[in-house]
């Protein structure tokens, strides 16, 4: 394997491992802030014990996200170097806002909330959590500016002398219409894995609770739990489809063999069918071999478009309008293939919204069961719960491979009505002065590293989970001066 393939790989990897983290801290927190804002307003002991058992949970996942997304950022220097000259001018920019910003928010904030409980009033307190789970929102919102931009380039122009796309309107970077649809797309998605952590959780301890004792006060209090978390994933849920319509009419709009590739569109259609099952070739050296046994007529035609009937591009078609606008082969005189991996790009489109069945499953579960005030769940829900736990992340992560890899061969995709000077191939944005077996090392070194903090966080999720929500005695607020007492970590 070559530097750039083992480059791609390493970036892969740690980008899936952190991403893993990123939609619970994100969801969770706004989750905990509502928790905790419920127990504020109502007194209910309920709620605040809902608030630190799953706050406790939430301080793990969030400290592993730190340590994960570090590494990614260092990426960009390390292996990627000439994508960073080309890009760094107006890259940096969303990275340092999200850094210095919404980051330095989120940690500050972080430890308000984790230390004060003893030593801020209630309301200032429930202030400090509902600044953190801001700053994780506008995190994600930098975050997802700066990757829009790699997907649709705005606000910037390709300077010759330099060789670098210098950016001339930050206004519009932070603006674009590609993070205008992305962001409330990504946020739906993390309150999706924020909703089934929450009612998997406590439907587990529901089921287990009541084969312990039919009359456990403490049943009531995971059925508040779950009903709650069932209802952010109805509502998210939703969410999640209006958005990732929206997403796929403007992505059919700047990057049409992307999605010809997500529904196996060989050749141009029209009316379009919308693919469900496909068999072939699909590792793209015989495109024609596919074959669509189940479909659905016309509908990604209206998914393109919203008209029944439009013509859509098919991989042939677009793949010779590619060649010709941005060139048919490399200055060594390779054939550049604008074709995205087929099966990758066909299967984790379709696996990110399957995936996600099992939360509506869930969630419709939770409400049949649990109504009329009911709190005894079928044995069954709790393997439901079990099983949909790990789902919405696995749909996220599918999601943004499904971005990414129907990104390529483009490492920053061109603007179809922009410059076509402001645009980068992946193989020309690796750092060629890096060899592969120093690639190969340290991609090897991180992957047993995260491999190894994958495990511990797996094992303290899974520990504090399964001791339950615990008893807790309502914060007093010190009134004396006595500034020698140490911090206490409430949780």
């Amino acid at each position: 394997m070559e530097a750039l393939e083992l480059a791609r790989w390493q970036f892969g990897i740690t980008t899936v491992y952190h991403f893993i983290l990123v939609p619970l801290t994100i969801g969770l927190s706004v989750l905990v802030a509502i928790m905790q804002t419920a127990w504020v307003r109502t007194g209910k002991e309920k709620w605040l014990r809902l608030t630190k058992f799953y706050g406790k949970l939430l301080l793990i996942n969030f400290a592993l996200g730190v340590a994960t997304g570090i590494v990614q950022e260092f990426q960009f220097g390390m292996n990627w170097s000439e994508y960073s000259r080309f890009v760094g001018d107006v890259f940096g920019a969303p990275l340092a806002m999200e850094a210095l910003l919404a980051f330095f928010l989120e940690s500050t904030f972080l430890g308000l909330w984790i230390f004060g409980w003893d030593r801020l009033p209630k309301k200032l307190h429930l202030l400090t959590v509902w600044c953190f789970s801001i700053g994780t929102v506008l995190s994600a919102y930098f975050i997802i500016a700066a990757n829009s931009w790699m997907q649709h380039p705005v606000g910037a122009e390709y300077n010759a002398e330099t060789g670098r796309a210098e950016m001339n309107d930050i206004v519009a970077v932070l603006t674009n219409n590609t993070t205008l649809v992305a962001f409330p797309h990504v946020i739906a998605t993390a309150f999706l894995v924020a909703g089934t952590f929450v009612s998997g959780i406590a439907v587990y301890w529901m089921v287990r609770k009541h084969r312990e004792d039919a009359q456990h006060k403490d049943i009531g209090m995971y059925r508040t739990a779950a009903r709650f978390g069932a209802g952010v994933m109805i509502l998210s849920g939703l969410a999640v489809i209006i958005t990732g319509d929206l997403q796929a009419k403007l992505m059919f709009e700047q990057q049409p063999i992307k999605m010809a590739a997500a529904e196996g569109l060989v050749h141009s259609e029209q009316p379009a069918p919308f693919s469900i099952l496909a068999i072939g070739n699909l590792a793209g050296d015989d495109p024609d071999s596919v074959t669509h046994l189940i479909e659905i007529p016309g509908l990604l035609s209206y998914m393109a478009t919203g008209d029944w009937n439009a013509e859509i591009d098919g991989l042939e078609e677009l793949q010779e309008q590619y060649a010709e606008r941005y060139g048919a082969t490399t200055p060594d005189g390779e054939e550049i293939e604008y074709r995205p991996n087929l099966a990758v790009t066909y299967w984790s489109f379709r696996l990110m919204i399957g995936l996600a069945a099992f939360s509506a499953a869930l969630a419709l579960g939770i409400f049949w069961f649990t109504r009329k005030k009911r709190t005894e769940l079928p044995g069954w829900m709790k393997t439901l719960a079990l099983v949909s736990l790990p789902m919405p992340y696995l749909a996220a992560s599918f999601g943004w491979i499904f971005t990414e890899m129907g990104r390529q061969p483009f490492v920053v995709a061109p603007n179809p009505t922009g410059s076509d000077q402001i645009m980068l191939m992946t193989m020309f944005g690796y750092s060629s002065s890096v060899s592969a077996g120093e690639v190969l090392t340290s991609m090897i070194t991180f992957t047993v590293v995260y491999a190894i903090l994958g495990v511990f966080w797996f094992r303290l999720v899974q520990r504090y989970a399964v001791e339950g929500a615990p008893e807790v005695a309502e914060p007093v607020v010190r009134k004396d001066d006595d500034q020698s007492t140490p911090l206490s970590f409430a949780y």
